[in-house]
């Protein structure tokens, strides 16, 4: 597990691409400044996909991505309104 002061938790474990990206945007959107969401996925490509939304997404920051028996989880941090 990543070394992480999570604010907020999201599960979205059994649900496929689009929709990690999707309910991420939505959560990330209620979050202050410098909060930490932690993202749970079972979707192998939540990996590429988070990736890429934050990377291309302002006001986020992909921290880390941890990948341990078909679970994988995000850290994305929120850095402006």
């Amino acid at each position: 597990m990543a070394d992480h002061d999570v604010t907020e938790r999201l599960d979205v474990s059994g649900l496929n691409c689009p929709m990690p990206v999707v309910k991420t945007k939505q959560a990330t959107g209620g979050l202050g400044v410098d909060s930490i969401l932690e993202v749970t996925a079972t979707d192998p490509g939540s990996m590429s996909d988070l990736f890429g939304w934050a990377d291309s997404t302002d006001g986020v920051e992909l921290l880390s991505q941890v990948e341990g028996d078909g679970v994988y989880t995000h850290y994305i941090r929120k850095t402006e309104q």
